[in-house]
């Protein structure tokens, strides 16, 4: 299940956003709502969401300065940025961030969750994709450590000359 975090000074948009859409029925855990930059930053330091949704201008820290501040922090994190500015200085700021959507308001209920469904697909994807490298990784490790028996073996048993010896040792790392 992926964790999301609802970010907005107006508490009635969090609120919205939270209850609007069934997050539960798209495998997506709300783990919380704040009014202020600060405030979701130590929620994303409690929680470790995988998704922040945010607007873009709030009190004590906007959501560009989290954005960030999180992206460098927790690179892996996506960031979906709600504005109701649609300025070509802060679309860039955003990109240059590494925000992975930036949504204008007003925003249906079925737009955001477009946009959400994406993200969370991205992140599908990148967890398999990691699965899949740590699967490799563990094949290549045991891949070698076959190989370096073979190799002793066939140099206790007189298999193997010794300049063949030097190359296979040198192709498992020792």
């Amino acid at each position: 299940m992926l964790k999301l975090l609802i970010v907005d000074d107006e508490e009635m948009i969090c609120q919205a956003i939270a209850n609007i859409i069934d997050w539960k029925s798209y495998n997506i855990q709300l783990v919380g709502t704040c009014t202020d930059g600060v405030e979701a930053y130590h929620t994303i330091l409690d929680e470790c969401p995988d998704i922040v949704i945010t607007d873009i201008r709030m009190p004590f820290m906007d959501g560009l300065e989290l954005s960030e501040l999180v992206k460098k922090e927790f690179p892996r994190i996506k960031i979906i940025i709600l504005s109701g500015y649609n300025e070509f200085d802060y679309a860039k700021q955003a990109i240059h961030i590494g925000v992975t959507d930036y949504l204008l308001k007003p925003i249906t209920a079925a737009k955001l969750l477009e946009a959400v469904k994406k993200v969370a697909d991205v992140i599908e994807k990148e967890r398999e994709d990691a699965r899949l490298m740590d699967k490799y990784r563990l094949e290549m490790a045991e891949n070698t450590v076959l190989e370096r028996q073979r190799l002793l073996r066939d140099l206790v048993t007189g298999r193997v000359n010794f300049k063949e010896a030097l190359a296979r040792g040198e192709q498992v790392g020792m």
